[in-house]
């Protein structure tokens, strides 16, 4: 297990699911970490947790829809544990299940503004002070549909597939600071999503329901294999890799150390048999 002892980490969306896991792995490292969500109640049960484990973490209540909110907890998080030197933007929705035409407006709507426009809420509020002191690095969490089309789950996807665009384009625009922006895909993972596509029943089709009830039954990818990808791209050895879409089943691995081609791990990937 590597150290992580005084690294500042955002985790958003740390109240459950993914981006919870992720916030008490890095606090059992060593890292102080801001846990920022919207629900009080889910942070509170997170920070417990933490706190239980020997870890050091703050509560941050904010609406990542609403970039005055985020930009006022990364300043309490400045303020309470120092420059925030990771970010994992993993705070999102599912959003409407079932087809487009039958989708409610407002909801498609709904998960656009927190998937997408929270992930660049996230960055804009980030991104000053690590320009200004030329060290970062920004790991938005990807999703299924963000690489190929997801039926029944059109807002979700198109979410998914804009993070991976702005990430790639927001990665050349900072690279000559010295700061990393990459997404990564962290697996089919037992979370309150699988759930609502279970309940969603046949609006959400027979490939995802037979995928979602799999995970269910084994729990899917475990939180170790998420956090042994995170941890690399939150390192300094990482530092070559930016602008990359990254699966926690891919042979990630040989990417330390190693010259990687620019069109790897894009969001225009080619799988070769």
């Amino acid at each position: 297990m590597h150290s992580l002892e005084n690294v500042c980490v955002l985790v958003t969306g740390a109240g459950r699911g993914i981006g919870k896991r992720l916030a008490i792995g890095f606090a059992q490292r060593g890292a102080r970490v801001g846990l920022l969500a919207r629900s009080k109640a889910e942070l509170d049960l997170t920070q417990l947790e933490i706190d239980h484990s020997g870890g050091t973490a703050i509560r941050l209540r904010a609406d990542v829809r609403h970039l005055f909110e985020v930009q006022s907890a990364v300043d309490r998080m400045r303020a309470h544990f120092g420059a925030v030197d990771v970010v994992i933007g993993a705070a999102g929705i599912q959003g409407p299940i079932g087809p487009f035409l039958e989708n409610d407006g407002d909801d498609w709507w709904e998960t656009l503004e927190i998937n997408l426009r929270g992930a660049v809420n996230t960055c804009r509020a980030v991104l000053p002070q690590m320009v200004q002191r030329r060290q970062g690095k920004i790991i938005l969490l990807s999703g299924g549909g963000g690489t190929r089309p997801r039926a029944n789950f059109s807002a979700y996807a198109t979410s998914k597939a804009g993070i991976l665009r702005f990430a790639e384009t927001l990665a050349e625009e900072v690279r000559d600071h010295n700061v990393q922006v990459n997404c990564m895909s962290p697996g089919g993972t037992y979370t309150h999503m699988t759930d609502e596509i279970l309940r969603a029943g046949e609006r959400a089709g027979w490939k995802d329901t037979e995928d979602a009830l799999q995970v269910r039954v084994t729990g899917g990818v475990t939180p170790e294999r998420q956090m042994q990808l995170a941890m690399f791209l939150s390192s300094d050895r990482s530092n070559h890799v930016s602008g990359k879409l990254i699966h926690v089943e891919d042979d990630w691995k040989r990417l330390e150390g190693a010259a990687v081609s620019p069109e790897m791990w894009t969001l225009r990937r080619v799988v070769k048999g």
